[in-house]
């Protein structure tokens, strides 16, 4: 029998994680980055517990919709029709009429076969072992390779996913490896992000080739993309797979761009979601979606038929390319809306994030486990409803402090 110590540590160290990580997070609680609490002064603009105002320039919700006059009167009214928030049950017993018409909606929008689920989190935590145990491919358990950079939503099922099949770790879109993979064993399954949170995107058009040539199994979380690219929203991935097949799964967060709540999941035939549906723990559990979230969801895809959409769509390419010119940052000219200012350490970053809060601006230090060790940065997401004088402003303020700080040229 193997010694119990060989079997610890091999997906996850929490503790020396986070002997290694709490500094920092204690220092920025000290330099009042994190753990604020805000009310709401204006669109993105917001007042925290320091009596701080600031615009936020590390949303997630990168057309605006959060603040959409459209999606808060159709969680208002779905609130009001329905009579209550939810049904309180397991979802695969009985739920709102509400939530079915959502999911038919999203089916057509999406062109897949959509279920809804609490969060990406909660969906991965549903799908990603059962995956592992074969349910999605005949019965035979494939071989888990989980991209390095892959969101920790999905990460952390892999000792989860290990105990139904061999998983491993590969080298951050290095696509050789994987058809290396592929060579040697007779299924693989590729788990990954659409566009990373930290930056970067996949590369579909090889992700493709290998789904084609080698079977490949492919579960891809596409939050940062979804509704921000793709004719009507269906992000990169989606826009730009050929088909969603059997051997295709997408998750994707309908709380980002979207403008709504939860997460969805795109499944290529019915008897995937309802594999998922029955089996699935943290999918099905005593709680959905509430009438508010499927009220305002169903708003925003009524919005994604129009042009308004395509409409934000090209302001927010068009004041990414304005932050382009202005702050070099590695993500640059990517059609992504997220960018990291490289700091190197811990404390730059963190002390940086500071002083822009203080003068009008919140964004993120990030740092150790949320990127590798000695790449902190500051983390910028860009909105469509962002004034181009704004994003102009806080380039400024960002050179400045580099300037006044003696830092090394921006990359």
């Amino acid at each position: 029998m193997a010694d119990s110590k060989d079997q610890k540590n091999k997906f996850s160290n929490y503790k020396k994680m986070i002997s290694t990580a709490d500094t920092h997070w204690k220092n920025a609680d000290l330099n009042k980055i994190s753990n604020l609490n805000v009310i709401i002064e204006g669109t993105n603009h917001f007042r925290d517990q320091h009596n701080r105002t600031f615009h936020h320039f590390c949303t997630t919700s990168y057309l605006g919709l959060d603040y959409h006059p459209a999606l808060l009167n159709g969680a208002i009214e779905a609130l009001k029709n329905t009579g209550s928030l939810r049904i309180p049950n397991s979802k695969n017993r009985c739920k709102l009429n509400i939530l079915e018409l959502y999911e038919q909606e999203l089916s057509t929008l999406f062109s897949a076969h959509c279920l809804t689920t609490l969060s990406c989190s909660a969906a991965s935590a549903s799908i990603l072992p059962l995956l592992a145990s074969g349910t999605f491919t005949h019965n035979s358990a494939p071989l888990m390779c989980f991209d390095k950079n892959a969101h920790y939503s999905m990460n952390h099922l892999k000792a989860a996913c290990a105990d139904e099949t061999e998983v491993i770790t590969c080298p951050h879109n290095d696509m050789n490896y994987l058809e290396d993979l592929c060579k040697k064993h007779q299924r693989v399954a590729y788990i990954a992000d659409g566009v990373y949170s930290m930056g970067g995107v996949a590369n579909i058009e090889v992700i493709q080739y290998l789904k084609d040539r080698y079977n490949m199994f492919i579960y891809i979380d596409d939050s940062h993309s979804l509704s921000a690219t793709g004719k009507q929203g269906t992000g990169h991935i989606r826009s730009n797979l050929k088909e969603l097949d059997n051997n295709s799964i997408i998750v994707a967060s309908l709380a980002k761009s979207f403008g709504a709540s939860g997460g969805v999941v795109m499944f290529g035939n019915s008897e995937h979601k309802q594999k998922t549906l029955r089996y699935g723990g943290p999918s099905n559990w005593s709680q959905s979606l509430n009438s508010a979230a499927i009220g305002a969801g169903r708003a925003s895809i009524l919005l994604h038929y129009t042009d308004e959409l395509d409409q934000l769509q090209h302001k927010l390419r068009a004041n990414t390319a304005l932050f382009d010119s202005l702050v070099k940052t590695k993500q640059q000219g990517n059609f992504t809306a997220i960018r990291l200012i490289h700091c190197g350490q811990p404390e730059t970053a963190t002390h940086a994030v500071y002083y822009l809060a203080n003068n009008g601006f919140f964004t993120a230090s990030v740092f150790f486990p949320v990127v590798a060790k000695d790449q902190a940065a500051i983390r910028v997401t860009l909105r469509a409803d962002m004034t181009q004088e704004l994003i102009k402003n806080f380039c400024h303020l960002v050179h400045r402090y580099w300037q006044d700080n003696n830092l090394p040229t921006l990359t």
